[in-house]
């Protein structure tokens, strides 16, 4: 894998290369459970969660909090360009698991040297297993969630090209795993609901997919003034200009293709994608939405209104095509 040239990367680029390389040598699509939750072997491991459950926190940390596949990498892009102020050197230079690494992965972020402060750490983790320390600090937690329509769609499609996943069976299978909180990281439903309960703290920001798709510069805005970063209107500008799907899918350091095939196989399919919303509509025959949305109306009843519940009626989707069928499901 060709890494960072700059010096002061190169150390850490070292760490991960070495780390990533023994990892790909271990994955198996096989799962764990951790306190009842799955997890895939290789990339995890009970010590690495018991690790991320009881580490440290300090006051300036940064979390970037998500269900799988709900625009995790957008939002790093996002923050890393914030944190410099719309310079663009950082993205282009460090990968993007290096500039937000990940809290439970095995040599996970709170084992790693050196690493710049703010600290800047992503995380998939429900709010029952995640970092205990947080919830007595003033570090910063950014929630993005996303239309779990596109987010099954979008996970059974990363089902095929991560290694360290189960095959994710025909679209029917999957859709039932996923509606059960059998797929890893557990439910999508006990997830946002669970961390929806932060809500009104001060240092905690819920902000959508949606929200971000809809009106990028405003989106932008809010995060710095959540974080109070306010930005002058050249660097907002190259932050908007400089996180779009397009630019992070030309990126390098962004686009996970310095990952190899044994870890992501994107010879059977690009990681960055459409980058858009709704498009389980492409995807989602009528049997499959019908069942979808029975258990979301159980699952989210009480709940405040999302972005994705609020759209106007579409029309119903084709009967035809499932998520098997599509050949460019959306942006991870």
């Amino acid at each position: 894998m060709d890494g960072p040239a700059e010096p002061q990367t190169r150390a850490l680029w070292d760490v991960y290369e070495n780390n990533i390389l023994e990892i790909s040598q271990n994955l198996s699509g096989e799962y764990f459970r951790y306190k009842g939750l799955p997890f895939p072997v290789g990339i995890y491991s009970p010590e690495s969660l018991s690790i991320a459950e009881n580490a440290d926190v300090q006051d300036d940390d940064i979390f970037i909090v998500t269900y799988p596949k709900s625009g995790t990498t957008w939002m790093i892009e996002i923050l890393s360009l914030i944190l410099k102020d719309g310079d663009t050197s950082w993205v282009h230079s460090v990968p993007i698991w290096e500039r937000a690494p990940w809290c439970e992965i095995i040599m996970g972020a709170f084992s790693l040297p050196d690493q710049p402060n703010p600290r800047l750490m992503s995380s998939h983790l429900p709010i029952q297993l995640f970092t205990k320390a947080f919830f007595n600090s003033k570090a910063k937690v950014i929630y993005m969630a996303r239309n779990p329509r596109d987010v099954v769609v979008s996970l059974y499609h990363y089902s095929k090209i991560a290694v360290q996943l189960k095959d994710p069976g025909t679209p029917d299978q999957f859709l039932q795993n996923f509606l059960k909180g059998e797929v890893q990281f557990g439910s999508w439903f006990d997830h946002i609901k669970g961390w929806i309960r932060m809500q009104g703290k001060e240092n905690f920001l819920f902000i959508t997919y949606e929200e971000l798709q809809q009106d990028l510069r405003r989106s932008v805005q809010r995060i710095c003034q959540f974080l109070g970063r306010p930005l002058g209107e050249e660097a907002l500008g190259s932050v908007v200009a400089h996180s779009t799907f397009g630019a992070m899918k030309a990126n390098a350091m962004s686009n996970y293709t310095l990952l190899p095939p044994t870890v992501l196989d994107q010879r059977q399919g690009a990681f960055l994608r459409k980058g858009v919303c709704g498009d389980w509509k492409n995807h989602f025959t009528v049997a499959q939405s019908e069942a979808f949305d029975r258990v979301y109306r159980e699952q989210m009843r009480g709940l405040p209104t999302f972005p994705w519940d609020a759209a106007p009626e579409d029309p119903s989707p084709d009967p035809s095509p499932s998520p098997a069928q599509a050949s460019e499901p959306p942006h991870p």
